[in-house]
């Protein structure tokens, strides 16, 4: 088996593990930003093994360059997406923020004695 034989390429911006929905930059975040084991990433995602762990972190150590690129491609995108619902947010979104609006109001209100 080759090592991409592990992963799905959907985009150049989507590599999952295969047969997963797990993208390869949540487990790189664990173990990048979190400094988890392969262990520790595979207990958190049901759907992952050991070895597949092992499979992205290897492919991560034999193409780091492409994958840091990567990673930095998938940060601006969910950048560029969160940009884009603060600034169009969806109806439910509109109302979940007026809804906090209120509550925060009433907290105001009950907070300073007349």
């Amino acid at each position: 088996m080759q090592l991409e034989d592990y992963f799905d390429f959907l985009a150049p911006n989507d590599i999952r593990v295969k047969g997963t929905r797990v993208g390869i930059e949540t487990i790189l975040t664990d173990y990048l930003e979190l400094g988890l084991f392969a262990e520790q990433i595979a207990a958190r995602y049901p759907t992952l093994s050991v070895e597949q762990v092992y499979a992205t972190l290897t492919y991560y150590w034999r193409n780091r360059s492409q994958v840091d690129a990567y990673l930095r491609a998938v940060d601006h995108e969910i950048e560029r997406q969160r940009r884009e619902q603060d600034q169009h947010p969806s109806p439910a979104v509109q109302r979940l923020r007026e809804l906090a609006r209120l509550r925060d109001q009433q907290h105001q209100r009950v907070a300073v004695p007349a």
